[in-house]
């Protein structure tokens, strides 16, 4: 007899099969989430494609702003160290944000993880075909160029997601890498030399899947290093807040003392040896804020209850420059990355939001023209022909004024990318 567990586990399978057999049946790519899977065949022209990244919003624009940035390896020899030249210099970049089904770190909250995986699957084949929604008005388009690889922006996604989508590209038999940020994290704690504890803020979703702690010890244990006490706490309300999203109208320097106190309540609640040194920023969003989490951190500090708590210096790991390694390793090994003086077929990156799809019978909004929460977070998996939200190139106005002026400030690269 199957356990309600394994039950469970069966369901997302069936579902995650549904669009994967989805996709399959319609191979011209012309229907929402499907695409055109001859867009592999020739090798060469492959190799000139973009590279997709998607986030559960604009917090994978952290993840972009690293891969634009990094410059550690030779780009003429690929050995490791930096030779002045960024390392994805000839490669373009299509960026998207799911902005309309965003926090997923929530879905696991209301047992929604079957939908999440059928969303986050969705978003990989948004990013493999060419179909796209005008701005404004109008059919869809299918200019969009597909992609040569795919880097999973956002833990929540990567906790829930990575398996799902390597297994739907094998099924597919499409040859494009699939890298996630998780393992990254973990290898940045192990780089950061840890000899404190270790604090993880992540989304309640990520944390529910307890992907960090395992993947940490799993990666300092197979390096030869003791393993920390590890603690974590998930929110359900900062990266909504650092996004701007008006259901989270407090500052984000409050949700981030919020997060801080409840994470060194957690690591007391371990009865630690050590005070809590590294914070593992485990939502692609959390390293916009970072200024506001290490000032909660110092503040909590003030506090004697705290002071021998938390180390008066922290070390903070953004898995987004690893991140940005392993998958200039990967386009390497499998001989996908442009080389000096080759051009992809995009002129410059290009970025999407996912909106809701006001014009679809049956779609339930809230006062502020987003997807209503109720109705967000009831939705089942398997309805193929039903499609409630639309993805848009990203324009000013679908930016929140205080995310704008975060990633004005803090990812420069990125800003300019996007032609502001």
């Amino acid at each position: 007899m199957k356990t309600l567990t394994a039950l469970l586990l069966l369901a997302v399978a069936v579902h995650a099969a549904d669009l994967v057999e989805y996709a399959r049946a319609h191979a011209d790519g012309k229907a929402a989430f499907t695409f055109d899977a001859s867009a592999w065949d020739d090798a060469e022209a492959t190799r000139h494609l973009p590279i997709g990244v998607f986030d559960s919003g604009i917090g994978g624009l952290t993840v972009l702003e690293a891969l634009l940035k990094l410059d550690a390896f030779h780009n003429d020899t690929l050995q490791p160290g930096a030779d002045g030249v960024p390392d994805f210099a000839q490669e373009r970049f299509i960026y998207f944000g799911d902005q309309a089904n965003m926090p997923y770190g929530n879905y696991s909250a209301v047992n929604r993880t079957d939908y999440l995986r059928e969303l986050i699957v969705k978003d990989a084949v948004f990013l493999l075909g060419r179909r796209a929604w005008p701005a404004k008005g109008g059919e869809p388009k299918y200019d969009k160029p597909p992609v040569k690889a795919i880097v999973i922006a956002c833990n929540t996604a990567t906790a829930y997601g990575l398996e799902e989508i390597r297994k739907a590209m094998a099924a597919w038999k499409v040859p494009v890498i699939v890298v996630g940020v998780v393992e990254a994290g973990a290898r940045g704690v192990l780089e950061s030399k840890v000899t404190g504890g270790i604090g993880v803020l992540a989304t309640t979703g990520t944390c529910a899947s307890k992907v960090y702690p395992r993947t940490i010890a799993s990666t300092l244990g197979r390096a030869g290093q003791s393993v920390p006490v590890i603690a974590q706490q998930g929110s359900s309300t900062l990266a909504g807040a650092i996004e701007g999203d008006a259901a989270f109208p407090d500052s984000v320097s409050a949700y981030a003392m919020k997060e801080a106190r409840a994470l060194a309540e957690a690591y007391r609640a371990e009865k630690p040896t050590s005070p809590l040194q590294t914070i593992v920023l485990g939502c692609t969003h959390y390293p916009l804020a970072q200024e506001e989490i290490d000032s909660a951190f110092t503040a909590l500090r003030q506090d004697a209850a705290f002071r021998d708590l938390i180390a008066e210096q922290r070390t903070f790991v953004n898995p987004a420059e690893a991140t940005a390694r392993e998958l200039f390793r990967e386009l390497a090994q499998a001989k996908l990355r442009l080389k000096s003086g080759e051009k992809c077929v995009l002129e410059q990156g290009q970025f999407y939001l996912s909106v809701p799809r006001v014009e679809e019978v049956g779609i339930q909004l809230s006062g502020d023209g987003s997807l209503d929460k109720d109705y967000k977070y009831s939705r089942s998996p398997g309805h193929l022909d039903f499609e409630d939200t639309k993805n848009v190139p990203l324009t000013a106005e679908l930016i929140p004024v205080n995310s704008a002026k975060l990633v004005r400030e803090r990812l420069p690269a990125v800003w300019k990318s996007l032609g502001k």
